[in-house]
This record gives structure tokens, C-alpha cells and sequence, in this order.
């Protein structure tokens, strides 16, 4: 199985949600792929404010994250810019996948993002090799497989203390061996 959705096809930082943005050219991915400058105000003006939360989740937690660990601060002034100008673009480390994780272990370093409890249970149903041990009702963890499952990518599921939850847990997914 091949991942579809939206990025850099080498990512090691994936994050997975339900649903691509409902535009035509996004409805039958069979393959990752790169977004141009640009791409994110279109999404955001065609598909509405709630793609516009995600992208910008996604940008703020990769601000959170240790930069010790994580290389998307140093590329960047500040969140918006990296969403603007980086974000889900050709080698920029990052991807928004609407297919499954493929829990592979040719890739130990790459980090599976699930947002979404919802999402995580279905995919669990359907077949998810992953042990998560929930902490508690919105954040789960597989160290193992490095998967990590948070709060959907919206200002109040995901908020700003949450944000910073969700950076310490995958400080702990980076650093175990």
C-alpha cells in the first residue's frame, strides 16, 4: 500500500487525519504529493476555515517542537512563514496523509501523527498495527512504533497547552532508541 495525501513522499514527520480537502485534485490521491507556494491560501479559499486551523496546527506544533530534535524552527522566522513558504512542500520533512499509517521498520525514525481520537479508533478497527496506551482521553502512544495520537488539528481541540503537550510527548517517541 502506497500513502496518499499531501507532502513530502520521504517525510518523517506524518501527520494523518480522515479527509483530503475537498477540491477536485485532492479527492483521488494514490500517491504523496508536494505542494507549490500558494497551495495553502487556495485550500484555505476554497475549503474553508477549518482547513485553515489545520495547516496552521500543524505549523504551530512544528514551532513547539525541541529544536534540538526537530530541524522546523531553524528554517523559518516564525510559523506562518514556515506554513507559507515550507509547509507539506517538496523536502520539507513534513506530510498530511489521508491513507493509513504504514507502520514499516525500514523507517524507525518516522513519526505517525494521528489527529484525532475518532480517527485513531477507526483505524485501529481497521487493522492499525499499534499498541496504544492511552494516557488519557485524547493522547495515546505507541513508543515501539512511534505513534502518537492528539486532539484533531482545531484551536480548541488542539489548543495552545495542548500543543505543548503533544511537542514533549514526541520529544519521547524522538529520543527512544
Amino acid at each position: 500500500m502506497q500513502n496518499a495525501g499531501l507532502g513530502d513522499a520521504t517525510a518523517q514527520f506524518c501527520v494523518y487525519v480522515a479527509n483530503s480537502p475537498p477540491m477536485p485534485e485532492y479527492q483521488q490521491l494514490g500517491s504523496v504529493q508536494a505542494l507549490l507556494p500558494g497551495d495553502i491560501d487556495l485550500i484555505y479559499r476554497h475549503c474553508g476555515n477549518g482547513w485553515r486551523k489545520i495547516f496552521n496546527v500543524y505549523a504551530k506544533l512544528l514551532f513547539a517542537l525541541d529544536k534540538n530534535l526537530f530541524p522546523y524552527a531553524a528554517t523559518a522566522h516564525s510559523w506562518q512563514q514556515f506554513r507559507d513558504e515550507l509547509l507539506l512542500q517538496q523536502h520539507s520533512n513534513t506530510a498530511l496523509l489521508f491513507s493509513p499509517p504504514q507502520l514499516l521498520p525500514d523507517k524507525p525514525q518516522q513519526i505517525h501523527l494521528i489527529a484525532g481520537r475518532t480517527h485513531a479508533k477507526q483505524l485501529l478497527a481497521a487493522g492499525l498495527g499499534a499498541e496504544l496506551h492511552w494516557l488519557n482521553d485524547e493522547f495515546a502512544i505507541d513508543i515501539k512504533q512511534r505513534v502518537l495520537v492528539t486532539p484533531f488539528f482545531d484551536y480548541r481541540q488542539l489548543n495552545n497547552a495542548k500543543i505543548i503537550e503533544s511537542a514533549r510527548l514526541l520529544a519521547l517517541l524522538k529520543t527512544q532508541p
